[in-house]
């Protein structure tokens, strides 16, 4: 049981609960004999106040950390029990995990060796007197302004002086702590593991003995982590993960992350090595061996002969590859070139995702890449490098495309259009970007971009502004959407792909920032780009299926000759973003592309452990599903892939059936059932804006319209308990705001949530007593609760960013998507005042996205089963193929 504010422990006043781990919960506490902040640990209720299990961890802990004086380690104050409560009290730390921090990429290099000084030093002095820790990680690490502090000894190891072997570790000093023995449930015994897996030494999870080179294993996987922002093991199961940390080498920092020294390359790859034997054989050594490192300027690397070889190899390698890239690109002199491919392949762990973009001097490809978990951010690969790195800051990147000087990448996240270095730094937002379909930029610092699947085309400078639009969409031509923007030669006409009910319609068009008429160049799937032969003859590069071909046109003339050629056959395809390009091409003549399988989405119910239970109707390009009351039925925008436009569908699920419930052109998404299940209301945008609709479920009617307005507007909840409907609307002065509809009486909307910050996916309690819904107040996406209506009283359910709540039927949990998209749940206490829990994780989802205007998933009753609509033919092992002179192999 939580401990409430103010509950007394001694002299302790209890605050507020700062978090909870798998033995404890710690709070913020008063000590009022010295009017001072202190953090107090006690046995988690939940787990039982007399397990002796835990009482024997915690005791350990007591002891091990009252031994302890060092100003690297989160010191001991007092120790006591209270009504059968075990606790201890510490020094209450102001700031955050390393854990957290890492979660926004990696550490600047000075910080880098700051910190793992300080550990390697606290270590050292743990060590020291036998004392060997076991779950070093970075949750156990917190950064503070006076620098980190190692925590949560609770796993640790006390070895006797006679049974310590390390090399050049000498005891100086003994204390009592609790020996590990046969009775002792955290020994290190054969087929017990202990600490954390990602973190592990191959001797631990082998079930062997463990001692401070253990630490050391995992110290040079917290360094690593820190310095190129990616674990230095990763795995899509934790028998893939131990297979890696056994068997496999993280790839070098310095490949990883640009100024990474070799020395330190050497000082990580020492401590990870797989026999304890060739590790550091003491943190005091490695301490030295780092302060040398920092301290250096321009000494000789302290590498072994046979690392110095490995490195000129790689450096070989590279040269090869880069004289081949300038020998096969095409020459000013019109030297004869020939054609050839290569394979770019995804950083290890980590899946393609989405679209491609090469430098406009072929020298380099950006991509995003997710890991197994679903974090995605931005990556660049160098042509002539063998490795990629990461772009810190561009977590849920899509569509990225370059700066015509190739100094910075523009991409689309958290539903904004940004840009950032190649070198890396802070992204700068340039605008906002509610569902972007891909953009470009030209010689004149001009970007054109899609900013939504049903809008057409707009221009924003590439240094910010405000934003104007370039083209229109023809009703006349049933156009639905102007996707996918690349600049011809010139950078005043562009490319573009129409998307339109309409056969003869529908494909390439070229527009102009003039705005003036567009012409229609060809029919077409996907998007274009235009490509330089080597006799200054250009072609037009295009999709028809999944092929992709190229035709020879007239940029001036805007006229296309001759017949379309294959160049590539079965190119990757997005089945939910109908049109979305898989190539990209440089201005000197690189090309690259993705082939492999079509990205779709599958509906399917998981249990509370993430187990399959059934998948529902066949895979689709789905999105906003949504559960009838008697979880017969699930309402879902299904989209077409002629126009690009969603309609509503109903899947049966005794009958397997699935039909179609909107026929009207225009997008139809978001559907809510009513608490009765015998209707739905949704968004449409057939009249302009995203306006709210009805229609009976059983299809029996026409839509009714609910609501007009001049802003897009979508529902997210129809309330069992007032008979209300909860909506976002969109407004560009306060963004996402969040409004309800009474759906009696009069009908008249009013608004809930209205401020300078985005509010939205609102979903009603089972009463209709509490809101629920994300917002980015806090300048990251977090889940709170307020009261319908709107009075006094708001919680913050999620700890570290959340997205998309959904509440138990019965109103005693919350759920809601951490940034992995990991599900998590909140109990709350039901009854007269909301009292949420710790958040809890259940299971990792795949869902399409998170700051979306509605969920990806539905709980079912009883909160025993989820419907989710996951990704699938993501394309993992996809690689990305690299042409050079390909416009040679057509003629041949």
């Amino acid at each position: 049981m939580t401990l409430v504010p103010r509950t007394r422990l001694g002299p302790y006043e209890i605050v507020a609960l700062l978090g909870a781990g798998g033995m404890g919960e710690v709070y913020r506490a008063l000590d009022t004999r010295l009017d001072r902040t202190v953090a107090i640990k006690v046995i988690r209720q939940d787990k039982g106040a007399g397990s002796e299990d835990l009482r024997r961890r915690f005791e350990r802990e007591e002891r091990v950390v009252s031994s302890l004086s060092h100003p690297h380690i989160c010191p001991l104050y007092d120790v006591g029990s209270q009504s059968g409560i075990d606790f201890l009290v510490m020094e209450f730390l102001v700031g955050e995990t390393l854990a957290a921090r890492l979660q926004h990429g990696p550490l600047p290099p000075d910080q880098v060796m700051r910190y793992a000084m300080e550990i390697a030093d606290a270590l050292a002095t743990a060590h020291r007197i036998g004392i060997v820790h076991r779950d070093l990680k970075p949750a156990n690490i917190m950064l503070t302004q006076s620098g980190s502090k190692l925590l949560d000894f609770g796993l640790a190891k006390f070895r006797k002086p006679a049974e310590n072997s390390l090399k050049g570790v000498s005891v100086l000093e003994t204390v009592t702590v609790p020996e590990a023995g046969a009775d002792d449930p955290y020994s290190t015994r054969k087929g017990v593991l202990i600490g954390t897996f990602q973190y592990m030494a191959p001797e631990q999870l082998e079930g062997k003995e463990s001692d401070a080179r253990s630490d050391l294993f995992a110290f040079g996987a917290i360094v690593h982590e820190m310095a190129t922002g990616r674990k230095a093991f990763q795995g899509s199961s934790p028998a893939s993960l131990i297979g890696a940390i056994l068997h496999s080498e993280p790839p070098p920092v310095s490949s990883l992350r640009l100024g990474a020294t070799p020395a330190l390359d050497y000082v990580v790859k020492t401590c990870l090595s797989k026999n304890p034997d060739d590790r550091w054989q003491s943190a005091h050594d490695l301490m030295l061996q780092l302060q040398w490192i920092a301290g250096s300027s321009g000494a000789a690397n302290p590498i072994a002969p046979r690392r110095s070889r490995a490195a000129v190899l790689g450096w070989l390698v590279a040269g090869i590859l880069l004289l081949a890239v300038a020998f096969l690109i095409p020459s000013r002199r019109g030297a004869p070139t020939y054609p050839a491919r290569f394979l770019v392949t995804p950083p290890e762990g980590t899946a393609l995702l989405g679209s491609i973009a090469v430098s406009p001097d072929g020298a380099q490809v950006a991509f995003v890449a997710a890991t197994p978990e679903g974090s995605a951010s931005l990556w660049v690969r160098p042509m002539h490098s063998l490795d990629a790195r990461t772009l810190p800051g561009t977590e849920g990147a899509q569509h990225p495309f370059w700066s015509p000087d190739g100094r910075f990448i523009a991409f689309f996240a958290e539903r904004k259009l940004k840009k950032i270095r190649v070198e890396g730094g802070p992204p700068q937002v340039l605008c906002d970007a509610f569902d972007a379909r891909g953009g470009a930029w030209n010689s004149e610092g001009m970007i054109v971009f899609s900013p939504n699947s049903g809008d057409p085309l707009w221009r924003i400078p590439g240094n910010g502004g405000t934003p104007s639009q370039v083209t229109s969409l023809d009703r006349s031509r049933q156009e639905s959407s102007h996707q996918w923007p690349h600049f011809l030669p010139g950078g005043h006409r562009f490319l573009y792909l129409a998307l339109s009910a309409r056969e003869e319609s529908r494909g390439i068009y070229a527009g102009s920032l003039d705005g003036k008429e567009s012409v229609r160049l060809t029919g077409a799937e996907g998007g274009a780009a235009y490509g330089a032969a080597p006799d200054n003859q250009g072609l037009l590069l295009f999709l028809r299926g999944r092929t992709l071909l190229g035709q020879p046109f007239h940029s001036k003339a805007l006229q296309l000759s001759g017949e379309p050629l294959p160049i590539a056959d079965n190119l990757w395809y997005d089945a939910t973003k109908p049109g979305s390009t898989a190539f990209s091409v440089s201005a000197n003549g690189v090309l690259a592309y993705r082939t492999g399988g079509v990205r779709t989405t599958q509906l399917a119910w998981f249990d509370r452990s993430g187990r399959p239970l059934g998948q529902v109707g066949p895979a689709g390009a789905y999105r906003d599903p949504a559960l009838s009351p008697d979880e017969k039925r699930v309402a879902v925008a299904r989209v077409d892939p002629q126009t690009g436009t969603h309609d509503i569908w109903l899947f049966e699920s005794a009958r397997e059936v699935m039909t179609r419930l909107t026929f009207e052109p225009g997008d139809e998404t978001t559907p809510v059932w009513s608490p009765d299940g015998s209707r739905i209301v949704f968004a449409s945008d057939r009249d302009g804006p995203a306006n709210l609709y009805q229609k009976a479920a059983s299809g029996a009617e026409t839509e009714q319209p609910l609501l007009k307005t001049l802003a897009s507007k979508f529902p997210t909840d129809w309330s069992r308990g007032n008979h209300s409907v909860v909506f976002a609307t969109w407004d560009p002065k306060t963004q996402w705001d969040l409004w309800t509809l009474p759906m009696t009486g009069d009908n008249k909307p009013a608004p809930y949530l209205r401020a300078e910050f985005d509010s939205f996916q609102a979903q009603f309690s089972p009463g209709g007593r509490w809101i629920a819904y994300a917002s980015n107040e806090s300048n990251r996406y977090e889940i709170y609760v307020q009261p319908f209506p709107l009075s006094s009283g708001r919680w913050q359910i999620s700890t570290h960013g959340g997205a998309q709540p959904q509440w138990s039927r019965d109103g005693t949990e919350l759920y809601y998507l951490a940034p992995d998209r990991k599900l998590m749940v909140v109990a709350v206490k039901p009854g007269g005042a909301l009292e949420p829990g710790p958040p809890k994780p259940l299971f990792q989802t795949r869902v399409t996205g998170l700051v979306d205007v509605r969920n990806h998933y539905m709980t079912g009753a009883g909160g025993q089963r989820f419907l989710v609509n996951s990704i699938v033919g993501e394309g993992a092992s996809t690689p990305i193929a690299v042409a050079l002179n390909w416009p040679a192999g057509l003629k041949q």
